[in-house]
Parts: C-alpha cells; sequence; structure tokens
C-alpha cells in the first residue's frame, strides 16, 4: 500500500509541475480581459468549463475518485440594468472501490443550478450577486443524494489591478425525495473565498478553499486548491487552459488525502 501511495504522490507531482509551469508570454487585450472575467463567475461571457478532478485516497483500499464537472455558465439580459447568470454544474462521476468489498460506481452525481440576478454597472470593480440554487436529483443511487433541493446563493467579489478576490456561498437544504425515502435529508453550506492574480500575458494565478459544512454531521470539508491557468487562442476559438494542485485542510469522515485538477474552459465573447 504504502509503495502504492508513493508512486501516486509522484505522479501527483511530475503532472502538478507541467499544470503550473508559466504558459506564454505575449497577448492582446482583449485576451486579458477575457482572462479577468473568467475570474468573476457572473461576468457578462457565455463560457464552458469542463473541469477534472482526481480525488486520492479513499479507505483502506486506497480508492480515487475521478470527477468531469461540466459548468456552463450563460448570461442573460433581464433589462439595461440587470443580468440574470445561470450557472450549471454537471458531475459526471468514477468512485473506485475504498474497502473491501466496496463496488465502484461510474455514472451522474446530482446537479446543482444557480440563478444568479447582478446589476450589470460595476463600481470601482465591486460586483455583487444574489439568487436561488437547486439541487437537481440526477444522480445515480450510489453517486447522488436522491433529494430534490434548493435554497440561496450569493457572491461578492472586487477586480483591481489583475487582482480578484471575493467569496461564493450557497445553501441547500432538501425538501422531498426523488424515489428513495431511507435516504438522509440534506442541509449543507457551500462557501468559497477565491483569491487570484491575472498578468499581462493571460496567466491567472488562484487559490480558493471550496469549503463545505454538513449541518446533519455537523462536519466540514474544506479542500484548498492551488491553479495557473492561461488563455489560449486555437484559430478564432478562445479556450482558457489549466490545471492544479489539491490539499485537504479538513474532512467530514473518511476522506481524500490530496487531489488534482485540470481544466478547458471554451469562451464565448459577445
Amino acid at each position: 500500500m504504502e509503495q502504492r501511495r508513493s508512486r501516486r504522490w509522484a505522479l501527483a507531482i511530475s503532472v502538478a509541475a507541467c499544470g503550473l509551469s508559466p504558459l506564454s508570454a505575449h497577448a492582446h487585450e482583449s485576451d486579458v480581459e477575457l482572462a479577468k472575467k473568467l475570474n468573476n463567475p457572473v461576468s457578462n461571457l457565455i463560457s464552458v468549463p469542463f473541469q477534472q478532478n482526481y480525488d486520492c485516497c479513499y479507505g483502506p483500499e486506497d480508492g480515487g475518485r475521478y470527477t468531469l464537472n461540466v459548468q456552463p455558465v450563460i448570461p442573460l439580459s433581464l433589462n439595461q440594468d440587470w443580468n440574470l447568470i445561470v450557472r450549471t454544474i454537471v458531475p459526471i462521476v468514477k468512485k473506485e472501490h475504498a474497502y473491501p468489498g466496496d463496488d465502484t460506481a461510474f455514472g451522474l452525481s446530482d446537479t446543482t443550478q444557480s440563478f444568479f440576478i447582478s446589476p450589470k454597472a460595476e463600481h470601482n470593480g465591486l460586483v455583487w450577486a444574489v439568487g436561488p440554487a437547486v439541487l437537481w436529483p440526477t444522480g445515480e443511487s450510489d453517486l447522488g443524494t436522491k433529494k430534490w433541493g434548493a435554497g440561496p446563493t450569493a457572491l461578492l467579489l472586487k477586480q483591481e489591478h489583475g487582482y480578484t478576490y471575493g467569496v461564493l456561498a450557497n445553501h441547500i437544504w432538501s425538501f422531498a425525495d426523488a424515489g428513495d425515502h431511507d435516504r438522509p435529508d440534506v442541509s449543507q453550506t457551500f462557501i468559497q473565498p477565491f483569491f487570484s492574480y491575472t498578468d499581462k500575458a493571460t496567466t491567472t494565478y488562484g487559490i480558493n478553499a471550496e469549503s463545505t459544512y454538513n449541518w446533519k454531521t455537523k462536519g466540514w470539508t474544506v479542500p484548498i486548491n492551488l491553479t495557473v491557468s492561461h488563455v489560449y487562442k486555437f484559430g478564432e476559438q478562445r479556450v482558457s487552459l489549466g490545471g492544479g494542485v489539491r490539499a485537504y485542510a479538513a474532512q467530514d469522515g473518511v476522506g481524500p488525502e490530496w487531489g488534482l485538477r485540470f481544466i478547458a474552459t471554451f469562451l464565448y465573447p459577445k
């Protein structure tokens, strides 16, 4: 087991080193602005991120978990003063066995969809947004809550001199079963403080904590993500490519020890 764990750490370090290396030296001003908009979850920019996560090691079998989050962001104009930004997260998960006799699982997990209302005008780089968040029970039996859920969500951030910092939060309560009455209810708070810097070459260096508090188990799960991304142009298509590493500051029960993240975001500026 120790040898297997050492090999995984070696793989993590080598891959992360590639993902975190400097990427490019020159870019147009428009690409710099696009890179900055990507740091704003409610910017007026259509984007489709594909976020691949790998977490290791669960349980005595050191099982891994692969999660591909498909996360389209669609801004809609309500009137001359307000936007509605629809952010959807659809997770596709492969879970390896973590305990002797435990089966692997593959399929959809639950979908989270947020509807942010945000003013179009910014004041000194300050951005805010509020709205509802909905938990859709799209998950397979071993990968989802089998609950309908909803709650409030909010965002506050500021951008200045290439820096972006702020916090994104929501709370989800379950309000109905989705075919399985034996599943526990959901009452979960998500808090994501974030900080990033975008240089003139459109490279963004970021850190965030995707913290979750489970009010049923009274426990925190706090992964700390360090990432680097860069905006590329393939023909007329702009794509942000990046990667990073993750460590866990807190765990609610048995969880992973470390993780990797790779992300490709397709940009569709208006």
